[in-house]
């Protein structure tokens, strides 16, 4: 679990699309450099989020660390089209201990949107999103995305100024302090950045989904009360018999 808030922008240093050592296991793998900052207390097997995603630390020293790439990561983030010299956003898993400031980010992306528009706002930058239509497979996001809720933008812990159901955009504001901790600021017009929507709307989602019985071979006891109680009504008007 994560929470948003970037700790530290790393390099990439290394991209191994057929990394054969230990460490890689014969796939892609991606060294992350300039980041001893985060690694004091770094092991084997840790949770690191980059740009968002929750990779596994298979190889470390005082200044990078490799994470393994796999097929899905590949797919459904835009982490292979990063080149060495791409700066990335890192957060290390949330301690316990911790004050909890941004909000829960699990490191799982959903979809990648691009950046379709940058507007400077005083000191702050307004950036404009467009989101991929939905198809079967990978439905819109753009029903759990709502104004002043919570998004998670290349890991970021953001808040959505802006929605636009027939436009398919959002739009969020970085004040300057954010600007010069993320490299989300400096992602052009056509970039493209990875997208985590607040997890509790899917939750609420599935939960109604399962209590309206509309889950796969579904039915429910709400279900059915909805359906005799529009019936009645039916019949009390004299449409039904």
């Amino acid at each position: 679990m994560f929470t948003g808030l970037i700790e530290h922008m790393g390099t990439v240093s290394v991209i191994d699309q057929l990394d054969a050592s230990e460490s890689g296991g014969g796939g892609w793998s991606m060294t992350i450099a300039d980041s001893a900052s985060i690694l004091g207390d770094c092991h084997i097997g840790d949770s690191i989020c980059v740009n968002g995603c929750c990779l596994t630390v298979t190889e470390f020293d005082q200044d990078s660390f490799k994470v393994g790439l796999a097929p899905e990561t590949l797919s459904r983030t835009n982490l292979g089209h990063l080149k060495v010299g791409s700066k990335v956003n890192l957060e290390r898993a949330v301690a316990g201990h911790i004050r909890f400031g941004g909000h829960f980010v699990q490191g799982h992306i959903d979809d990648v949107v691009t950046v379709c528009s940058r507007e400077e706002d005083g000191n702050s930058l307004r950036l404009l999103f467009k989101v991929p239509k939905g198809t079967e497979e990978r439905p819109s996001l753009l029903p759990y995305i709502i104004p002043k809720g919570f998004i998670a933008l290349d890991g970021a812990s953001l808040t959505v100024t802006t929605v636009s159901d027939s436009e398919q955009t959002f739009g969020v504001m970085l004040i300057a302090h954010t600007q010069s901790k993320i490299d989300l600021a400096n992602k052009p017009v056509g970039a493209t950045v990875n997208v985590e929507v607040d997890m509790v709307g899917k939750y609420v989602e599935k939960s109604i989904a399962a209590a309206m019985g509309d889950l796969e071979g579904g039915d429910s006891p709400i279900k059915r009360l909805v359906e005799r109680t529009v019936q009645e009504v039916l019949r009390k008007h004299n449409v039904i018999q």
